[in-house]
């Protein structure tokens, strides 16, 4: 495992066998044809956020909260995080040898996908910061203003893409101990001030695991139960908050910098850029998070602009981008989890210079993996923004109505392809 695999998610994709028409043409057709058909068959909004879902039983849910299983799961992330800065402190500086950077750029930043997708926000129970401050926590917390929502778990999600993909010597362990440490800094001291709730505003890890659980069978009800239910009941439910826009913006941003990061003439501006690499590099990831904003900026204008009643355009409809996101997500970085991801932990185990398991796909399931991925997500994004739509719009502009959306994830769908085969 070298530090360029791990920084930049699945490495060289060049060789992908794609067909640039049919890979165009399935997510065009696929796009258009579930928006007619939801414009023919779907009038009336049937998503019902957190008022939905069938209960499990209460045997389940006395389990699940109880304080003896809370206390396990704390204690399992402080002993997590505690074998990962050991790792760090004592551990070679080399990432072939030592899986720190596995952990925090593979089992972390990865793996939070899938495991906040079957089980919910795991890091909101497991992270090891709401630990630390528990053992002190203040007196007389104030309140987190509400005009701050989670603009902080955006600016977060912004710097550490930024470790990732963009900053010299990302997986050495000086590198790692210095982000980890102005990381836990920033965060017990919004703590000490605003409280535990400082941690649902301002942690990327967990804000982030709990935008994508919102894609989870496995949730809650508004009156506390746990239930199964449509993954379009959650995402239906995720409040529209500041900051939303922002965060959602990074994820796709940041994910679309990453397979910008391996075209061949973005490697050559880097390399012939008058400008410092790194220097070169932060403004790219910049300009990407910025264009994704931008695009998504516009079309909530022209939400505005077709019905002045709308006076939220900007966060109605940012729930709908989530899907989008996690297809990029799995596309980009579904072949680093399931070969880094076990190779690193059986590096923890002891095993230096292990090796990676071979990927389960070869380059035609996987190119077919990645396609599917992004147009799966932008499918259910138009599922979202439709239901959406015929609850806010009058019946004669619900259709209409989403016309800017439907063509902004035509060109979230293209671009995402375009990187893959470029």
């Amino acid at each position: 495992m070298t530090g360029a695999l791990l920084a930049h998610g699945i490495g060289s994709r060049h060789d992908l066998p794609l067909s640039p028409f049919y890979a165009y043409a399935g997510a065009f057709t696929a796009l258009l044809v579930s928006f007619l058909a939801l414009g023919l068959l779907w009038s009336t909004s049937r998503f019902r956020g957190e008022l939905a879902g069938r209960p499990l039983p209460a045997a389940v849910q006395r389990v699940a909260d109880a304080p003896a299983t809370r206390t396990t799961l704390r204690l399992l992330g402080a002993a997590l995080a505690l074998l990962v800065l050991l790792h760090l402190l004592l551990g070679p500086d080399d990432p072939d040898r030592n899986p720190a950077p596995g952990a925090l750029y593979v089992l972390l930043w990865v793996g939070l996908v899938p495991a906040s997708l079957l089980l919910g926000p795991v890091w909101r129970l497991l992270n090891p910061l709401r630990t630390l401050h528990a053992l002190r926590p203040p007196r007389n917390p104030r309140p987190v203003p509400a005009a701050v929502g989670i603009r902080p778990a955006a600016a977060g999600l912004l710097v550490f893409t930024w470790l990732e993909l963009v900053a010299p010597d990302n997986t050495s362990t000086t590198t790692l101990l210095i982000a980890l440490a102005v990381h836990t800094g920033v965060q017990l001291l919004g703590a000490a001030r605003y409280g535990d709730r400082w941690f649902a505003h301002a942690d990327p890890f967990e804000v982030y695991s709990s935008l994508l659980a919102r894609l989870s069978p496995l949730g809650r009800r508004a009156d506390g139960r746990l239930v199964l239910r449509s993954p379009f009941h959650g995402l239906d439910s995720t409040p529209q908050t500041p900051g939303l826009v922002a965060t959602v913006c990074v994820l796709l941003g940041s994910t679309a910098y990453d397979g910008l990061s391996d075209n061949p003439r973005w490697i050559t501006t880097l390399q012939t850029s008058s400008l410092d690499p790194t220097l070169t590099a932060t403004l790219g990831l910049l300009a990407v998070v910025a264009l994704a904003a931008a695009c998504y900026g516009l079309c909530a204008g022209a939400l505005r602009l077709m019905d002045r009643s709308l006076t939220t355009p900007l966060t109605s409809f940012a729930h709908s981008l989530l899907p989008i996101a996690l297809g990029y997500l799995v596309a980009h970085y579904f072949s680093l989890f399931v070969t880094e991801g076990p190779r690193t932990v059986i590096m923890a185990a002891g095993t230096d210079n292990a090796l990676s398991p071979a990927p389960p796909l070869g380059p035609g399931g996987l190119a077919t993996l990645q396609v599917a991925a992004i147009v799966t997500g932008h499918v259910l994004g138009v599922v979202a923004a439709h239901d959406r739509s015929v609850r806010l719009f009058p019946p004669a502009r619900a259709v209409a109505g989403q016309l800017p959306l439907f063509l902004l994830m035509i060109a979230y769908t293209l671009g995402g392809i375009g990187l893959l085969i470029a």
